[in-house]
């Protein structure tokens, strides 16, 4: 057994590759962009440390060229999930006992393999499958994940160090358990950095993890259980469980052991969640915790004295990048009709210069979205603003959209006379930016109509010189948007530095990239030792007088 207080290495953001043409980690990317593409995949599921096939094959594309087909992918239902189920369970106490430092250490080798020999791969299979540029998998799929990481391992420690104060003759400590049971994740297709997260945070704590990865990001799902593996996590930690949503969770919700659940999702899937959840309370066997980020509505509201260049340049990409399919991009946008005239301008020029295709193509700036049914939830929207030009609509700048070879939607601007209409309100998860116009005169009673137009409140931004109008945004805005910023678009959360997580409809704003996330994967236990034996019962009061 060793001895020692030990420290973790401080952990720092991992710094972004260019990819810029002649960098070495160009042509490396480009060469495993290649062979994903060009491999024909057959992914199992991950259950105790092996791989599980049920010949329930669904289908591997990639949504920029969606006739190619990378391959397939196993699904489960419920003989695999109560297979995952008691493989965490199986797994719980060894990884439970094991120093925090040697969990810990799991996950830093994590970590440091995604840096180096793992990078190009989870990136590559974000971008196929994902359909993400260089950039956007870089930021994510590597940069956000070793961040994540590093940071937790880091943020637990710090954790485990909260301790109580002890009198004298009494020693009082805290032991940070593990919940009790397992603990469901459930990660969206828009961020590998999330799915990889959503399973590690529990894990790192002494939970074991049953994960349902969406089935359009199963590519780079099994590259994160290779990279865990090959970190050398324990069999049965993380048990990787990928199917339909209702065959891997009902049974999963309905199981005793439930400690947990850990999602990042749609804002109905979450509340479906939560409702059987509430249901099912009388057969669990402890309280089981809901974490949850949720759907955004997320704005960018501009004050006359704002720089116009940077609001559109600063919506072009948060509008835009990863098309649209960011909880956090900028859907909503509030401009005074001062700045109108030539904000439209650049947005228009900006519109027109942005390439939309093959994210092997490193001149494109956007990919496709993630598959039929979004493409056609987008396109709709589309096909409905320009129905209602000439009435709630005023115009529309782009849309336009093509499905032939990839499901893709050009960057739209809808620009409406009533901050009302339903594209202002609804979440639509795509690369289209809906724009009110209003008086320079109201701007605080349109600051009213921001902070109360949508159930969501996850992202919001200001763009103001005036310092005034910024302290006055800041505080009306106060709970329209659990990650705020001034002068800035409202994506791009780096980890330890910018915790994320809204309210409302947009989850429980349990900040994923800092401690509060981890403190609800813990059971404190408290210690109280005495060191000086009790003499007698009585209390002094019981003395006579």
């Amino acid at each position: 057994m060793s001895n020692g207080v030990f420290t973790v290495p401080p952990p720092a953001n991992e710094p972004i590759l260019s990819y810029a043409p002649g960098t070495p980690e160009r042509a490396r990317i480009k060469t495993a962009i290649a062979a994903t593409a060009s491999e024909t995949h057959e992914i199992p599921l991950w259950i105790d440390g092996a791989p599980v096939k049920t010949g329930r094959l669904a289908k591997l594309t990639s949504p920029h060229d969606h006739k190619r087909e990378l391959g397939s992918f196993h699904q489960g239902g419920a003989a695999e999930v109560e297979q995952a189920i008691a493989a965490a369970q199986r797994a719980k106490p060894g990884w439970a006992s094991l120093p925090w430092h040697d969990r810990a250490a799991v996950f830093l080798r994590a970590a440091a393999l995604l840096e180096t020999e793992y990078r190009d791969r989870v990136n590559a299979t974000t971008m196929v499958g994902q359909s993400k540029t260089v950039h956007q998998a870089e930021i994510d799929a590597a940069c956000e994940l070793i961040d994540f990481l590093r940071f937790n391992v880091a943020f637990y420690e710090r954790a485990l160090s909260e301790q109580p104060i002890s009198p004298s003759g009494i020693w009082n400590r805290l032991d940070y358990r593990p919940l009790d049971g397992f603990v469901f994740a459930i990660s969206p297709f828009n961020f590998t950095s999330i799915a990889g997260n959503l399973a590690a945070a529990p894990a790192l704590c002494g939970n074991t993890v049953v994960w349902k990865p969406a089935s359009t990001s199963v590519l780079s799902g099994a590259a994160l259980m290779d990279l865990f593996t090959a970190a050398g996590l324990p069999p049965g930690v993380i048990n990787m469980v990928p199917g339909r949503g209702g065959e891997i969770g009902d049974p999963v919700l309905a199981h005793p052991d439930l400690a947990g659940v850990h999602f990042t999702g749609s804002t109905p899937v979450f509340k479906g969640m939560w409702r059987t959840i509430g249901n099912n309370i009388d057969r669990y066997t402890s309280y089981p915790r809901i974490v949850g980020e949720t759907g955004g509505k997320d704005f960018v509201f501009a004050h006359p004295s704002a720089d116009v260049e940077s609001v559109a340049n600063n919506l072009l990409r948060g509008a835009f990048e990863y098309q649209g399919q960011k909880c956090s991009a900028a859907s909503r946008a509030f401009i005074p009709a001062s700045l109108w005239p030539e904000l439209r301008q650049r947005l228009a020029d900006g519109i027109a210069t942005i390439k939309v295709g093959d994210i092997s193509d490193f001149s494109n700036f956007m990919g496709a979205v993630i598959d039929d049914r979004a493409f056609k939830k987008h396109s709709g929207a589309i096909d409905e603003a320009k129905a209602a030009l000439g009435g709630a609509v005023v115009e529309i700048l782009g849309g336009e959209y093509d499905d032939s070879v990839g499901y893709f939607i050009k960057p739209t601007v809808i620009v409406v006379n009533d901050p009302s209409y339903r594209t202002m309100r609804e979440e639509l998860f795509g690369p289209i930016l809906t724009l009110y116009v209003y008086p320079d005169a109201e701007f605080s009673e349109t600051l009213e109509v921001c902070a109360t137009g949508t159930e969501f409140a996850l992202t919001g931004a200001i763009f103001a010189d005036d310092r005034a109008a910024v302290r006055e945004a800041t505080e009306h805005l106060r709970f329209a948007a659990g990650n705020f910023y001034i002068n800035d678009k409202p994506t791009g959360a780096v980890v330890g530095q910018q915790p994320f997580g809204g309210s409302r409809a947009s989850g429980t704003n349990d900040k994923a990239g800092s401690i509060l996330n981890l403190h609800r994967w813990m059971s404190p236990r408290t210690i109280k030792e005495t060191f000086v034996p009790l003499r007698d019962y009585r209390y002094p009061f019981t003395g006579e007088s």
